[in-house]
């Protein structure tokens, strides 16, 4: 009861100082036609497109390239001397779950217990975060929210990032079984591998009962909503993302995955510059996390994690890009690929790890990832590639949607940028 009041008076606390800015409002769904004209066009799906036309109805790509006619009708845009590319995915995260770290109430992210497949957290997805515009103008138009806690914490929801409320705002559920492999240096490391085991034993033998109580072959079985949601793991319909960094969690969760039949992604992956040629054979992807950040071990050089990404792809291993899991910091998601391509990766390489990369891992890549007719009409309009610092996204679409580009951080902006006026003003 402490901590509740506790909870309630921080939260109190921070809507009274909190400052008055607008809320974000979220745009109406496409209404007409929209035609972006002579602009460079980065499909990613083949050669960049100069002085383009991408026409996009109904939230969907209906025609780009470079002699396009524009039908009579479809509104259109001038974007001379800008960059038009597909939006980017932060394709591990907590948006929608995490608010305020400092405020419990604010914070869904773990669920009671160590073994919850069941949990998907677009239930939970809070549409009204502040992040989510602050992350949007950035760039990031799709979040791959993820429970956390636990074993088996549940499973990962990829979120477009507009719209009033979630189920508006699914793109897709059950993108992955978010695994958190057991730290091998702990004394009960094994008790939870086979914890592990038996879990998907139970699941197993779950399915097999209800087959055969379909089948007529066999009693009723109760429904059981844990093992009925890892029935698509076990079909190998949703992939296991097992959050594994050192050597022998990555190997171990390999030999796992063979024995129990199941698709594995390597999930953080500090260490998988160490086992590529197991990675690559096995053909497991890797989304490695946070890269703008110090290396595990004193005796790593400083540029360990800053050139995780180009080893990996220099060793023909198949990755994305997903930066820290935190919502406020996902608006850094560019930088973090931007830093891997300061550090021996190709500019072009980086731009995929946060575009078609994790959209072909996680299985979205029929709606998002590249501009493509008949797939969402989700992409940026820039003055440059967004992985660099110096580059401004001027506008986003999600699904046609046009953003009004106003998050907290620019409300904040020109607030601020006002009060400099204003004092200038009256010296």
């Amino acid at each position: 009861m402490k901590n509740v009041i506790l909870s309630l008076t921080l939260f109190a606390v921070c809507l009274m100082f909190a400052p008055a800015l607008e809320a974000q409002i979220p745009a109406p769904k496409q209404s007409e036609p929209i035609a972006l004209v002579g602009g460079t066009i980065h499909t990613l799906a083949g050669d960049v497109i100069e002085n383009g036309t991408i026409i996009f109805e109904d939230g969907k790509i209906t025609a780009l390239g470079s002699d396009i006619n524009v039908p009579a009708g479809v509104r259109t845009k001038d974007v001379s001397g800008k960059q038009i590319y597909p939006g980017l995915i932060d394709s591990y995260n907590q948006m929608g779950i995490y608010e305020i770290g400092a405020v419990d109430m604010t914070v869904d992210v773990n669920e009671q217990g160590l073994i919850n497949p069941n949990v998907l957290p677009e239930r939970a997805f809070h549409p009204e975060s502040r992040h989510i515009g602050i992350a949007r103008s950035a760039g990031v138009l799709t979040s791959v929210t993820s429970p956390g806690g636990g074993i088996i914490s549940g499973q990962s929801s990829a979120m477009k990032m507009d719209g009033w409320s979630w189920d508006e705002m699914i793109l897709k559920s059950s993108t992955g079984l978010i695994v958190n492999w057991p730290n091998a240096g702990n004394d009960n490391y094994e008790d939870n591998l086979r914890r592990i085991r038996d879990t998907f034993a139970d699941a197993k033998a779950y399915r097999t009962a209800r087959e055969a109580m379909d089948s007529g072959q066999a009693q009723r079985h109760d429904l059981d909503s844990r093992w009925e949601a890892m029935i698509p793991v076990l079909k190998g319909d949703v992939p296991v993302v097992v959050n594994a960094n050192e050597v022998r969690q990555i190997q171990d969760a390999i030999t796992w995955s063979e024995e129990e039949g199941v698709r594995l992604i390597i999930l953080g992956g500090s260490d998988a510059h160490l086992v590529t040629d197991h990675l690559k054979t096995k053909q497991i992807p890797v989304i490695v996390t946070s890269v703008l950040t110090s290396s595990n071990r004193d005796w790593e050089s400083y540029d360990a994690r800053y050139s995780l990404p180009s080893k990996l792809h220099e060793a023909g291993v198949q990755f994305a890009i997903a930066g820290g899991s935190s919502a406020p910091y996902a608006h850094r998601l560019p930088y973090e690929a931007g830093a891997a391509a300061a550090f021996g990766l190709d500019a072009d390489t980086a731009l995929r790890s946060v575009t078609s990369f994790p959209a072909t891992i996680l299985g979205l890549d029929d709606r998002i990832g590249t501009l493509e007719v008949g797939k969402d009409a989700t992409l940026l309009i820039t003055t440059g590639n967004p992985i660099e610092y110096s580059t401004q996204i001027e506008q986003v679409y999600v699904e046609g949607r046009e953003s009004d580009m106003m998050d907290m951080h620019r409300q904040l902006y020109e607030k601020y940028h006002e009060k400099v006026e204003q004092r200038s003003a009256e010296r």
